[in-house]
């Protein structure tokens, strides 16, 4: 018997429709792993509430006190997404020989969840879950998932393509990615930084059955947009170039008028003159607000506020009655 404890880190945000039935799958995946002599039987399944405003947590309430391996936290607000699968993965990494995080609508296919095992036990200390095919996806969110790879794999940012947050992490993977301080959580961006073995585990990505996606467009934007300025100044690096190139053009645009003067030409100027005020207005709002980013996370940063706060967790309690 394999005396390993896993811990599934599940972040659920107003998922009262999916829960029963994830509770439901996730149970039936570990109980197998448990019997096949896999993992342990003190391996659980801990739910992070984000702050739902739905009975979410009357629902994790509930089925803690129902089966022994499912668990819960919740936050006393709000914090987002990535904090919660930080604070999981805060509170089981003591308890915890391996961690594996995924989303409650289990879009991720939990069959993938074994395999992922079988390459802990070979010896890998971090397993990716990839995709296999984006067919599920709409042609805008195929393409623009595209491009933002493409995009940060040329900003220097190593990611793992089509991999989002479903991954298996090992105790020491998951301590060294908890020495990561940042407030600023990019996760996916963070993970491949620890370093050691990793693997790559494929499935199918299925349809959501039931609930409603918290990722809209302006979310997905917002979290590509702390992906890049998380883990590339390249932008600022664009406003230099941007810059030098304004002021080349500049130069050229000062000998033409000069040349044009001696010569006697008269230009009246009126539309070149708007262009540039506008042009020259736009870079500068662009620049200013590139670098107003940065700032802004460096203000958040300093002032080392903690990331998330933990209302209530009972997970701690089981572990600690189980080692007793």
């Amino acid at each position: 018997m394999n005396n390993s404890i896993l811990t599934i880190v599940v972040p659920c945000y107003n998922e009262q429709e999916v829960l029963p039935e994830t509770v439901k799958e996730l149970g039936e995946v570990l109980e197998k792993l448990t019997k096949d002599g896999n993992v342990s039987p003190k391996s659980k399944i801990l739910f992070v509430n984000d702050g739902s405003k739905d009975k979410t947590w009357e629902l994790i309430s509930k089925y803690t006190k129902e089966y022994e391996y499912v668990t819960g936290i919740k936050f006393s607000r709000n914090y987002g997404h990535q904090n919660a699968l930080l604070a999981g993965m805060s509170v089981a990494v003591e308890y915890s020989d391996m961690i594996i995080t995924i989303d409650a609508d289990l879009q991720d296919d939990i069959n993938a969840i074994p395999e992922m095992v079988e390459k802990y036990n070979e010896g890998y200390d971090v397993v990716y879950g990839v995709r296999n095919s984006r067919e599920t996806d709409t042609f805008f969110k195929r393409r623009t998932a595209l491009a933002f790879y493409g995009l940060m794999g040329k900003l220097g940012v190593k990611l793992v393509p089509d991999s989002a947050d479903y991954r298996l992490l090992s105790k020491r993977a998951t301590e060294s990615l908890l020495d990561f301080k940042e407030r600023n959580l990019f996760l996916r961006g963070m993970a491949p930084l620890v370093g050691y073995d990793s693997a790559k585990v494929y499935y199918a990505r299925k349809e959501r059955f039931a609930g409603k996606s918290k990722y809209p467009l302006s979310k997905m934007l917002h979290f590509a947009l702390d992906g890049i300025t998380s883990f590339s100044i390249a932008p600022i690096h664009l406003i230099l170039y941007l810059g030098v190139l304004t002021v080349i053009f500049s130069i050229i645009m000062m000998i033409y008028t000069l040349v044009e003067k001696i010569n006697g030409h008269i230009v009246s100027g009126w539309a070149s003159l708007m262009i540039s005020i506008w042009f020259l207005g736009g870079v500068q709002l662009i620049s200013i607000s590139i670098i107003g980013e940065y700032v802004g996370k460096i203000f958040s940063e300093v002032k080392h506020r903690p990331r998330f706060v933990i209302e209530t967790e009972t997970y701690t309690e089981k572990m600690t009655k189980q080692d007793k």
